[in-house]
């Protein structure tokens, strides 16, 4: 089963992201902001990491850019709510594979990780 890091400053999107991802793929870590991420994308070494932007110590694009400094080849999955294209284009440019748009649809996120495994 692929291992997957949850990262969003909400508990309760980081709560809906692993009921949607628990029958085919493991959560093995969640964290809260963006140096929590990379810190645990380290230790843990994730399959795919889902990615919020807009978060409280480090944001969301800087955690890209530190796990890609760490793993070019990092699977990262943007989730962001609507309205904040600049920043996915900015995030994919960065080296993020794909976007998902809060609030979360299953077949949307299932397809979107689906991709990279």
């Amino acid at each position: 089963m692929p291992k997957v890091l949850v990262v969003d400053d909400a508990a309760f999107m980081r709560l809906n992201l692993k009921n949607i991802l628990k029958d085919d793929f493991e959560v093995v870590g969640e964290a809260e902001n963006g140096k929590e991420a990379v810190e645990l994308y380290q230790e843990l070494k994730p399959d795919i990491v889902t990615m919020d932007i807009t978060m409280p110590v480090m944001d969301g694009l800087e955690a890209i850019k530190a796990i890609q400094d760490i793993d070019p080849d990092a699977q990262i999955v943007v989730c962001s709510a609507m309205g904040q294209q600049k920043i996915v284009i900015q995030a994919i440019e960065m080296g993020a594979k794909d976007f998902i748009v809060k609030p979360f649809k299953k077949d949307r996120v299932m397809e979107s990780l689906g991709k990279l495994v």
